[in-house]
């Protein structure tokens, strides 16, 4: 398994045009996200990204929508670094990463912001490119050199999965999107025969893949001593107006 660090930073599509199919996937990856984001609540969501900035989303509550790239774009809002946003602790209630974490240098160091960033219960939904997928295999093949595919990391569904468990998320749904080669610049439809039975009898190979996550944090609560307090008895122990006397045998007999 290849480290999620490395040393240079990958260059990176501007808008979905400049990936193959790249309108088609952005249309597929709305009309998934769409269901989902009608369960988003609050005041704040953030589109992470040069692709996710693109994302239409027009049945979301939320109607403060940040866009933050990292270069100055005509649908920017923001423009800083994913891996350090200038955005306080917990005030997003929703982000979409629609596959930033494949171009990204540190895809670590940017979930560790989202996380920093989410509200406790907040959503978060990323999308991927499949490394196990014919694309992820002509990632490594003379075709279309040109192509910005070939910059991206291809990061496995089940490694994102587990970065995301690790920050104390929970993986609410999970969706296999599109059967594609990508690289050959050809168009699937995801109502075709053949697309449908590779979604549902080769999940594992799609191209693309959709996680939806929410952020869970369990309340600290105190927890109270079991204990009961001793009765107090006297051991013949007898009080006067002047002084307290013990009693004894001795002082009996007297």
């Amino acid at each position: 398994m290849k480290p999620a660090l490395i040393t240079t930073s990958p260059s990176r599509p501007e808008s979905w045009q400049d990936l193959p199919v790249g309108e088609h996937m952005k249309a597929l990856i709305e009309s998934e996200v769409e269901d989902f984001s009608r369960k988003f609540f609050g005041y704040h969501l953030v589109r992470l990204g040069n692709l996710s900035s693109e994302i239409e989303l027009k049945s979301c509550p939320i109607k403060h929508q940040v866009n933050i790239t990292p270069h100055s774009l005509n649908h920017s809002n923001i423009v800083a670094k994913p891996s350090s946003l200038p955005i306080t602790e917990n005030s997003v209630d929703a982000f979409i990463l629609a596959n930033e974490l494949d171009f990204s240098r540190d895809p670590h160091q940017v979930l560790r912001e989202v996380d920093r960033a989410i509200i406790p219960n907040g959503y978060v939904v990323i999308t991927g490119f499949n490394p196990f997928s014919m694309s992820g295999l002509c990632k490594y093949l003379p075709i279309n050199k040109a192509s910005v595919l070939h910059e991206a990391r291809y990061f496995s569904c089940a490694r994102v999965k587990d970065w995301l468990q690790l920050l104390g998320f929970e993986i609410v749904d999970v969706k296999h999107l599109m059967f594609n080669e990508l690289f050959l610049n050809r168009k699937c439809k995801p109502s075709s025969k053949v697309n449908l039975w590779c979604q549902q009898y080769l999940s594992a190979f799609t191209t693309m893949y959709l996680i939806v996550a929410r952020k869970r944090e369990i309340p600290l609560s105190m927890i109270k001593p079991k204990w009961k307090a001793s009765k107090f008895s006297t051991v013949g122990v007898s009080v006067s107006r002047g002084a307290m006397q013990v009693e004894t045998p001795l002082n009996r007999e007297k």
